[in-house]
């Protein structure tokens, strides 16, 4: 059954008419222009944004889902990582288990996971924003919500953790889950499962990377010229 799925969801001002459905066992890219509708469609597929049009989860409207169901569904980071109190990390990370009962189950693993072990105890807003960015990962990694809803992952980490981020997206999708993650980096998107490409609010293009990102639709939604070969190389018009 489709993990998500969306018809005809619009915001005024920022999303029209976009309809999709996400199925199990895929990583899913959502690409687009600043401005494009990305972090609205994500808001809205995770519950957080109210929207005209529908939005299910495995075939149930999410309005008729209890909100400690939806937070073991569904995973949702948010672009940036804001925090107004010093929580120290570990505490923030267990965040993720308290819809199931505020057990600690996978906190160990996560840390370890995303290098935030020694900075266990620390105040969560004392961190970097690569930092406290890993944090919000690990917490939507002990969810164990078999959707991942994930605004711009990798804009503020370096190369390894942003590599460590994907390897993780593979494996929950090997496992059966949905992960959704908005990007810039289209080289990174060509090695996902499927992307979706927003332009002005509207969904422009969705499948396979390799066949929906061709030249005419970069040069129409992004204003980039495309040279493919090993690797994919932008240029100015």
């Amino acid at each position: 059954m489709t993990a998500l799925a969306l018809n005809k969801v619009t915001v005024p001002g920022r999303l029209r008419d976009v309809s999709v459905k996400l199925g199990p066992g895929r990583r899913i890219g959502l690409l687009g222009p600043n401005g494009s509708g990305k972090s609205t469609l994500l808001q809205v597929a995770a519950g957080l944004l109210p929207s005209g049009g529908e939005v299910r989860w495995s075939g149930r409207r999410v309005q008729e889902i209890a909100i400690p169901e939806r937070a073991r569904q569904v995973a949702w980071v948010p672009q940036e990582a804001r925090f107004e109190f010093g929580f120290p990390v570990r505490g923030v990370v267990q965040q993720g288990r308290y819809a199931h009962g505020d057990d600690e189950t996978g906190v160990d693993a996560a840390l370890a996971r995303f290098d935030l072990t020694t900075l266990a105890q620390r105040p969560v807003n004392a961190l970097s924003g690569g930092e406290r960015q890993r944090v919000l990962l690990a917490r939507a990694l002990v969810t164990a919500a078999p959707v991942q809803l994930w605004d711009e992952p990798l804009a503020s980490l370096d190369p390894r953790h942003g590599l460590e981020v994907l390897m993780l997206a593979k494996e929950l999708a090997r496992a059966g889950g949905t992960v959704v993650m908005s990007l810039h980096d289209l080289r990174v998107a060509h090695c996902l499962d499927e992307v979706l490409v927003l332009a002005g609010g509207e969904l422009r293009a969705a499948g396979n990377p390799g066949t929906v990102l061709n030249a005419a639709l970069l040069q129409e939604v992004f204003g980039v010229r495309a040279r493919t070969g090993e690797t994919l190389i932008l240029e100015l018009p």
